[in-house]
Parts: structure tokens; sequence; C-alpha cells
């Protein structure tokens, strides 16, 4: 079936941000007294506060996952939001995407803030047709609300007419829990048996190889 829409991750997959979040995460823990390796959080990238504390804490209680959540927030908007860059080809891929008819969707864990930060950065704001942040679910990555919610901004389409892009295993595991099909990129750091585990149909290594072989490429089916 050819794709009516894409629904693309932003953290990791379109802006190079996985390490900053890492950096953020790691000081947010420190100053609450808990110490994790650079690592350990890094295989926990791609999910919202709601899924990556208990899992790193699983005796947290609400009120502590929630000041942890808003530290990191807080430091990296502060130290590391403006730091961020597009990865070379973000805005040409959706800009392709858009041009072919296909409905473009932003789908994050990211905040509000954040996904308005990276809507600017990228340059997009004519090119998305819906957005959907952290802030609109009640649970994030790899739980599927993220997606099911962006793919209900764009309906009435069925799961198997959109196409879901991410760099983590927990954007594959939503979107197969959506029934949509996933392609994986490389650029968060994760390995190809994590991304074809957790569902990825294919993988390339990011936005620009994904371009190159655009029409070749599950975006064009």
């Amino acid at each position: 079936m050819t794709p009516k829409a894409i629904l693309f991750d932003i953290d990791g997959t379109l802006v190079d941000s996985n390490d900053a979040h890492i950096l953020a995460w790691e000081r947010a823990f420190a100053e609450a007294g808990h110490s994790f390796d650079r690592q350990t959080i890094h295989d926990q990238i791609g999910k919202g506060t709601d899924m990556l504390v208990p899992t790193l804490l699983p005796d947290s209680d609400d009120a502590e996952q929630e000041a942890l959540g808003e530290a990191h927030g807080r430091i990296f908007q502060a130290e590391h939001l403006d730091a961020v860059r597009a990865f070379p080809g973000a805005r040409e891929l959706i800009a392709r995407v858009h041009g072919d008819g296909r409905r473009v969707v932003l789908a994050s864990s990211a905040s509000k803030v954040e996904l308005d930060h990276y809507i600017a950065l990228i340059d997009v704001h004519d090119l998305v047709d819906a957005s959907t942040s952290a802030d609109d679910v009640e649970r994030t990555k790899p739980a599927p609300d993220i997606f099911a919610t962006a793919l209900e901004s764009v309906a009435p389409l069925p799961p198997e007419a959109a196409i879901v892009l991410g760099d983590t295993p927990y954007d594959m595991e939503a979107a197969t829990k959506c029934g949509i099909p996933a392609i994986g990129l490389r650029s968060g750091g994760f390995s190809d048996a994590a991304l074809t585990g957790a569902g990825a149909a294919a993988i390339y290594d990011d936005v620009a190889a994904l371009l190159a072989d655009y029409d070749g490429s599950l975006l064009a089916a």
C-alpha cells in the first residue's frame, strides 16, 4: 500500500540530541543522589519520563518521577537545547514527503516546548500537517499512545497506510503496537539487532541515507 502519512520521531531522528539528553538525565539523577553510567541512560533514551525513570528507579514514586522529569527538562532546555542541530537532510526529507502528497506528522516523546523549538530549527512550519508531543498523551513510548494519537490527527487512515520513522527500539515497539510499519535509523546509537528485534521493517544510517534511497524505500512503496 502506498503510504498516506509519515509519522516522524524527532530526537535522534531529525535532530542530533540524544547525547545531550543523556547528559541532562545524568545530572538530574546525580542531583537527586542517584548515579547511572551513560550507556545505561542511553539505552533508555526514546522513552519519556513516565517510562524512563521507573525502569532505572523501580522503587520511585510518582512525586520522585515527576521531580526528576522536571529537573531533566530544566537542565536540557537551559544548557543543551540551543546547541542541538538538525541532521543533514532532515528538512529535505520532510519536504520530499510533503511534495509527494503524503501527510507529515511529528510524533515525539519531547515536551511541547522542545517540539516547537525543533519545528523552528528544522524550518518545517509550512510542511507539517499535525504534531503530537508527550504533553498530549498519558503514556510515552514504548506505549502506543503517541503514534496512535498522531494517526488519529490525520484520520481516517488505517495503520497500514502510515509509516513511522524513528531511531530507538521504543519507536519501533510503539509503532508495532499500533500496527504501523516502521523504519529504523542508526542515528540514535542503537544496534540493528535492537531495532529489528523491536519491529523495524528496514534500517538506514540516517535521514540523509533514507533520502538518497527514497524511491526504493517504504516511503515510496
